[in-house]
């Protein structure tokens, strides 16, 4: 049976029925949060940024536009829409919230939670010269596909952890963003 391509209505109400449990506890207190965008396509995309390779921490990853919780910040889903205004101008305003994924810990100490938002195909994005190297869409159907992910599993202060890695184009995506793309994917069920 052949499957038909992922629209946006399709994946809006596969997010909405298909709520995620967030119940994990975490030793993490420090609150971050992230743009997960969604461009609004016949066939929608996935936005992503490259980090600027002067940056202190994760220079150079593929990430998605976020960061740290400020006291100026009235929730997370403020932090996660400042901080793409900053990184990549998306103005807060353009962006249909959602919902949220599931929050995940950094290796840098940060609990951060992904805030899944619809964004215009029209939106003029100018990266942040000191963050972002570079914004690129990725075709959101070939993002969801589980296959893509590879595992590794890395041994860390005796800990064993989980780190997925993939490639689209000449991006290398792993680390958290590759593992918020499959919470993504496992969340709504997308099997192309």
């Amino acid at each position: 049976m052949a499957h038909s391509a992922l629209t946006l209505d399709d994946f809006i109400s596969r997010f909405q029925l298909l709520r995620p449990q967030l119940t994990a506890t975490s030793a993490n207190t420090r609150q971050a949060a992230v743009l997960v965008p969604v461009v609004r396509r016949k066939e929608p995309g996935l936005l992503l940024t490259q980090r600027s390779a002067r940056l202190r921490k994760h220079a150079g990853q593929v990430a998605f536009p976020g960061g740290a919780v400020d006291a100026t910040d009235a929730s997370l889903i403020a932090a996660a829409l400042r901080e793409a205004e900053e990184e990549v101008a998306i103005p807060p305003q353009a962006v249909e919230v959602i919902g949220v994924l599931p929050p995940v810990d950094s290796v840098t100490g940060f609990r951060v939670t992904p805030v899944v938002g619809i964004i215009p195909a029209d939106l003029h994005y100018h990266a942040s010269e000191d963050e972002v190297a570079s914004v690129f869409e990725m075709p959101l159907a070939e993002a969801l596909r589980l296959g893509r992910y590879h595992p590794l599993d890395v041994h860390r202060h005796g800990n064993a952890h989980r780190v997925w890695l993939s490639w689209y184009q000449h991006y290398f995506v792993w680390g958290m963003t590759a593992g918020i793309i499959r919470e993504l994917s496992l969340q709504i069920g997308y099997r192309p």
